[in-house]
C-alpha cells in the first residue's frame, strides 16, 4: 500500500505517509527502514533534521504496475467473497477492534492461565 501511495501522491515525509495508510509514525519509520534495505524506497533529508522524505526506487518504479494489478484484484476478490457470505468482512473487523477495547487480547489469556492449574 505504502508504494503504491508513494507512486500516486509522490515523495512524503514519514509522517505525511504513516497518515495515509493509518499506520503510527513509530511503524512506518521501520517499514521504511525495512523498504529502504530492500532498495524499494530512498530517504533525503527533508525540510528540518526532524524529517526524511521518502521516494520510490528505480526499482520500485518498475514493478508499480504489477502491484497495482494486485491490489486491484484483491480488493475484488474481497468484494466477490463479501457477497458470498451473510457477514462483511470489514465488519468483522470493526467488531473485534471493539471486543479488544472492552477487554484485550492479553488479559483475556491471562484469565484463562489463571484458571489453568498446569499454569500455576
Amino acid at each position: 500500500m505504502e508504494l503504491l501511495r508513494l507512486h500516486a501522491r509522490g515523495p512524503m515525509t514519514i509522517t505525511e505517509l504513516a497518515g495515509s495508510v493509518q499506520r503510527t509514525h513509530s511503524a512506518m519509520s521501520q517499514k521504511v527502514a525495512a523498504m529502504r534495505a530492500a532498495d524499494w524506497v530512498a530517504t533525503t533529508a527533508g525540510t528540518d533534521a526532524r524529517t526524511k522524505m521518502v521516494t520510490l526506487t528505480a526499482k520500485a518504479r518498475s514493478v508499480i504496475g504489477r502491484l497495482a494489478a494486485e491490489w486491484r484484484a484483491t480488493e475484488a476478490a474481497l468484494e466477490d467473497l463479501e457477497q458470498e457470505i451473510p457477514y462483511p468482512l470489514s465488519q468483522v473487523v470493526t467488531d473485534i477492534e471493539q471486543a479488544l477495547e472492552r477487554k484485550s487480547f492479553r488479559d483475556r489469556i491471562a484469565e484463562k492461565l489463571a484458571r489453568d492449574p498446569e499454569w500455576g
